[in-house]
C-alpha cells in the first residue's frame, strides 16, 4: 500500500511538472477572465457550445474508441510513399498576386491585396507537446519559419496542438505585426513572449477593422479548446475574412450543426470557403464533420468555393489517410462545388477559375 501510495505521489509530482512546461501555455489570469466572464457563451467556468456537444457520440465511450484503434480493422492511416508537393517562394512573391499556399492540415498562407495572412502554422514536424508523437507524414513538412515573410496578419482559430504550435508561433514572433484569435487564446501567447498589444481576441459575434476594407468577424463554431487536462479555457472560432476583392471563410474545427446556414445568411455568399475534412470518426461526430457534412455547410455558407483542409500530413484520427479527400472528391459528384485540392506548397491562384488541381492522392500508397 505505501509503494503504491509513493508510486502515484510520484507519477502525479512528474505529470505536475511536465504541464508546467512553457508550450502548455497558461489559463487566462485576473484581467483577461474578467473579459471573459463577461461573454455570453462563457458559463460556469468555461466557454460552451451554441448547442449541446458531447465530446463523444451517444453509445461511445473512451473504452470502445482505444478498443477500435487497438483491435478493429486496421486502417492505412498513414501513407507508406512520400506525400508529394512543391516549394513555393513565398517571400519573393509579387505583390498584385492573390494566393493560397496550403502546407498540409490546416495550416496556409494567403496573400490578399498585398497583406500577407498566415493561418493555424504547424512547422514544427509534430502535432503535440512531445516530438516524437503525432508526427508529419514524410514528405508533408516542406515549409519552416525561414521560409515565411513578415506576416501583416497571424489567424489562430483554437489552441489545439494541431493549430497552435508552441515551436513555430515562438520562432514565427519576430515576423508577425498582428494576430487575431478568440477570446482568452491571446494567454497563451504572451506568456510565450508576444506583445500583447499585437494582440486582437475576439468573442463569437464580433468585428474588428484591420486596415482599409480589410474586415474580420468571429463566427461561432462547434468543438472545444485546451493544451492540457483543463478544457475550454479559450474560446474556438472561425473567421469571415472580407477583403477589398474576396469574401472568405476561414473555418476553424467544427462539428456540423446550424451555425453554417446562420453564417451564411448573415454573411454569404462567400467567394472560398476553407472547411475542416479530415480526423473525423463517427464516435465523435458532434466535433467534427464527416466529408458529406463538410459539403453541407459549403452549401450552408453559399460559398463558390470549397478548399477542404485538415488532412494529408498527421494522423489523428482511425481513417485512412486518404479517406477525407476521396470521399469528398466522390460525394461531390452530386454537390458540384467546386473544389480547389492543391498539393502541399502549389501556389493557388484566388482569381483563376479555371485553374485545375491533380487527384494527387491516387498515385501514392
Amino acid at each position: 500500500m505505501i509503494a503504491a501510495l509513493i508510486g502515484i505521489l510520484l507519477f502525479s509530482l512528474i505529470v505536475i511538472a511536465v504541464m508546467k512546461q512553457a508550450k502548455f501555455g497558461t489559463r487566462p489570469g485576473k484581467t483577461r477572465l474578467k473579459l471573459i466572464e463577461q461573454s455570453p457563451n462563457y458559463k460556469n467556468g468555461a466557454f460552451q457550445n451554441k448547442s449541446i456537444t458531447p465530446s463523444l457520440t451517444e453509445g461511445a465511450t473512451y473504452y470502445s474508441v482505444l478498443k477500435q484503434v487497438l483491435f478493429g480493422e486496421k486502417k492505412r492511416k498513414k501513407p507508406y510513399d512520400t506525400i508529394p508537393g512543391v516549394k513555393t517562394d513565398l517571400i519573393h512573391l509579387t505583390k498584385s498576386e492573390d494566393v493560397i499556399i496550403w502546407f498540409g492540415h490546416s495550416s496556409y498562407f494567403m496573400q490578399l491585396n498585398g497583406k500577407t495572412i498566415l493561418v493555424d502554422p504547424v512547422l514544427s514536424g509534430a502535432a503535440s507537446p512531445f516530438s516524437f508523437t503525432t508526427r508529419a507524414f514524410k514528405g508533408a513538412d516542406k515549409y519552416a519559419v525561414e521560409d515565411l515573410p513578415e506576416i501583416d496578419y497571424l489567424f489562430i482559430t483554437h489552441d489545439h496542438w494541431d493549430h497552435l504550435d508552441y515551436k513555430t508561433v515562438v520562432k514565427l514572433k519576430a515576423k508577425v505585426k498582428n494576430v487575431i484569435c478568440g477570446l482568452g487564446t491571446g494567454e497563451h501567447l504572451e506568456k510565450w513572449g508576444y506583445d500583447k498589444t499585437i494582440i486582437v481576441e475576439l468573442d463569437w459575434n464580433k468585428e474588428v477593422v484591420l486596415d482599409k476594407d480589410f474586415i474580420v468577424n468571429a463566427v461561432p463554431a462547434r468543438h472545444f479548446s485546451g493544451r492540457g487536462l483543463i478544457r475550454n479555457k479559450a474560446l474556438w472560432v472561425s473567421f469571415v475574412l472580407q477583403t477589398p476583392r474576396y469574401k472568405i471563410f476561414i473555418g476553424g474545427d467544427s462539428g456540423y450543426d446550424t451555425h453554417f446556414l446562420d453564417i451564411g445568411n448573415r454573411f454569404g455568399p462567400f467567394d472560398l470557403a476553407i472547411l475542416e475534412n479530415g480526423q473525423y470518426d463517427k464516435s465523435w461526430k458532434y466535433i467534427h464533420m464527416q466529408p458529406e457534412e463538410v459539403l453541407h455547410a459549403a452549401k450552408n455558407l453559399s460559398t463558390k468555393k470549397l478548399f477542404p483542409v485538415h488532412s494529408s500530413k498527421f494522423a489523428l484520427a482511425n481513417h485512412d489517410w486518404d479517406d477525407p479527400l476521396k470521399r469528398i472528391v466522390e460525394l461531390n459528384k452530386q454537390f458540384r462545388i467546386p473544389l480547389i485540392t492543391p498539393m502541399i506548397g502549389e501556389k493557388v491562384n484566388l482569381n483563376d477559375n479555371n485553374q485545375l488541381f491533380l487527384n494527387w492522392w491516387e498515385q501514392i500508397n
